[in-house]
């Protein structure tokens, strides 16, 4: 396991860490909001004996730069993510994953740069677009419910907003409290400018979609009330090749509710690119 860092096109530095086979398929891990690399617990250790795991900070989170502008820009998510492909010597085969707004920058970077080094791309609790009235892009009940707390400076409103998330990045059934609290100290972690700054641009990426000449797979809870349901449906309508996967009940963090089935559904699909 190494931690690396690249520059990106404005000048950020991109931190991400890589584990697994170094000759195996690479596999682009991008966390949602407010998360950072380390979100993806126990199912990143899976992924690495498969994959050559690249699990990425995304500008603003964990040990990345948190420029003072520019998340506005789809063409700085898209340049963070082609610098890291580029640092690591990526032309082709890539799997992108992005979990909730990760999805969005796995969308920004197939925009901006094509499908050239990349095999397929898998959205789980995502949507692609983002932005009052884009299509696919509705907020959920969970996360309307959260704003404007989670941009408040103040530790005590934001530890209070964040709470209206419960379980839902966990999932119903057996505790999962030390996965929980990873995630909501992370969250924490996260400047509340960053928070706040995600969710100042809108992006329509329908084109992109409509455009795909990649495998497309879809992983989505039925009662996801972070990102609805629907956004992950709307990614699988418009892709011309896509799988979906909509697990009944579950939530927004479907690789901690059920671990074995996500990385079981995510090991298919890439052996069948």
């Amino acid at each position: 396991m190494a931690i690396r860092d690249v520059v990106s096109a404005d000048g950020t530095t991109i931190v991400y860490q890589v584990s697994g086979k170094a000759d195996a398929r690479p596999l682009v891990l991008l966390h949602g909001w407010s998360a950072n690399l380390r979100c993806w617990g126990a199912a990143a250790d899976d992924f690495a004996t498969r994959f050559r795991v690249i699990a990425i900070d995304l500008r603003g989170h964990g040990y990345s730069d948190a420029p003072a502008a520019g998340y506005d820009d789809p063409k700085n998510w898209a340049a963070d993510v082609e610098a890291v492909l580029t640092a690591e010597g990526i032309t082709s085969g890539a799997l992108l994953l992005g979990w909730s707004y990760g999805g969005i920058v796995l969308s920004d970077y197939l925009t901006a740069c094509g499908t050239g080094a990349v095999a397929g791309v898998v959205y789980t609790g995502s949507m692609a677009n983002i932005g009052p009235h884009m299509p696919g892009a509705a907020t959920g009940s969970l996360m309307q419910a959260a704003i404007p707390g989670v941009f408040a400076e103040s530790a005590g409103h934001a530890v209070r907003a964040f709470s209206v998330f419960g379980n839902a990045n966990t999932g119903p059934g057996p505790d999962k409290g030390p996965d929980a609290q990873r995630l909501f100290g992370v969250s924490l972690a996260t400047a509340p400018s960053v928070r706040k700054a995600l969710f100042y641009r809108s992006v329509d990426n329908t084109d992109m979609l409509r455009a795909l000449d990649i495998p497309v797979l879809v992983l989505h809870g039925t009662a996801d009330r972070v990102v609805p349901v629907e956004n992950g449906r709307y990614i699988a309508d418009i892709a011309p090749n896509a799988h979906a996967s909509f697990w009944e009940g579950a939530q927004h963090g479907l690789f901690i509710e059920d671990r074995s089935r996500f990385v079981a559904e995510v090991s298919a699909f890439a052996e069948r690119l």
